[in-house]
């Protein structure tokens, strides 16, 4: 199949072109994100390839489909990008990659929780100055703290799993449970005993309607006085203005963000020799309590090998007519 990728990095390239299952396929990457002026590139291809930040909305799934594309393949986990009942009114199918490494993610949870507690990221800076100070760099212990996970999918589980290992006490929430969540030891809560019991709170679950702006200024009185929030999972989960607020009260503690609900504008490009118009973004980083990573949870070797792995396994299963496992059905 002729498949045209948006969005794409040089990892990315690398990463698809070695994938031994790509050579019964024709891959064209591009840099442009997609959108409604650069749907049209899509021409003569059968397959789109897109990442979180690309636009897959109604009208832009109806350019796609007017250039004769047939396949939406998700390199990635969320779908909330795609407007799915549009792909479905038009018979365009819809695949995603469910679990590319729950480690990649947990893992840089834990990098931010750990930077953010024992600031290592000032301290490198001042080390590097010649300022060895240690005033302003305390930390606490990890053990004997309360962590609550919103979120008990793969990601969710894994962090746990490490966490535990710290010694933390560890409650978490999720629509659904498992025998899993038992044996790790979490102890299965709900929401408000979450908001009022955690120490640190992590984000791991997917962006719906139902979860927009799950933390909000409602929420946010709930928490404990001086609480660490943790966001790895969609930017639109989190009230961005409502947590500058909390900070600026001491109501959160400390902030770490891998994602940011207005960061289609921002992440995975270089804007270091422009000046960033996004105001709420700018107020975030200046506060020495907050920690923002540009989406790179996911990106690891591993991960990348994988997500080029599944995404070329589904788009050849819908070549074949083979049964799409990881379909997104409305």
């Amino acid at each position: 199949m002729k498949v045209v990728f948006y969005s794409s990095k040089a990892y990315d390239i690398d990463f698809f072109k070695k994938s031994p299952f790509g050579e019964q396929h024709q891959l064209n990457f591009l840099e442009v994100q997609l959108n409604t002026q650069t749907a049209v590139l899509a021409q003569g291809h059968d397959t789109v390839c897109v990442f979180v930040n690309d636009i897959v909305n109604a009208e832009v799934i109806q350019i796609l489909a007017d250039q004769g594309v047939k396949l939406i393949a998700l390199r990635c986990a969320g779908f909330n990008n795609v407007d799915l009942d549009m792909a479905q009114s038009l018979g365009l199918k819809v695949v995603r990659v469910p679990a590319y490494s729950p480690y990649s993610v947990a893992e840089h949870t834990l990098a931010l929780i750990l930077t953010l507690n024992r600031k290592t990221h000032r301290a490198f800076n001042r080390v590097r100055e010649g300022n060895f100070s240690l005033h302003g760099l305390m930390g606490f212990d990890l053990n004997g703290k309360t962590v609550g996970l919103i979120g008990l999918g793969k990601i969710g589980l894994v962090t746990a799993k490490i966490l535990t290992g710290f010694g933390c006490r560890v409650l978490g929430y999720d629509i659904n449970t498992s025998e899993e969540v038992e044996q790790l030891g979490i102890e299965f809560s709900t929401l408000d005993d979450i908001y009022s019991e955690a120490d640190i709170i992590s984000l791991h679950c997917p962006l719906t309607p139902q979860t927009y702006h799950l933390i909000n200024k409602d929420v946010i009185n709930k928490l404990k006085k001086g609480a660490m929030l943790i966001n790895t999972s969609r930017g639109a989960l989190v009230d961005t203005k409502a947590v500058i607020e909390a900070l600026k009260s001491g109501q959160i503690g400390h902030l770490g963000l891998d994602v940011y609900e207005e960061e289609e504008h921002l992440f995975f490009e270089d804007l270091s020799e422009t000046v960033i118009q996004d105001d709420v973004f700018m107020r975030l980083l200046s506060f020495n309590n907050v920690l923002i990573t540009g989406h790179q949870a996911f990106l690891t070797s591993n991960a990348l090998s994988n997500i080029a792995d599944t995404s070329l396994q589904n788009i050849s299963a819908f070549e074949e007519g083979n049964e799409l496992v990881n379909e997104v059905k409305i």
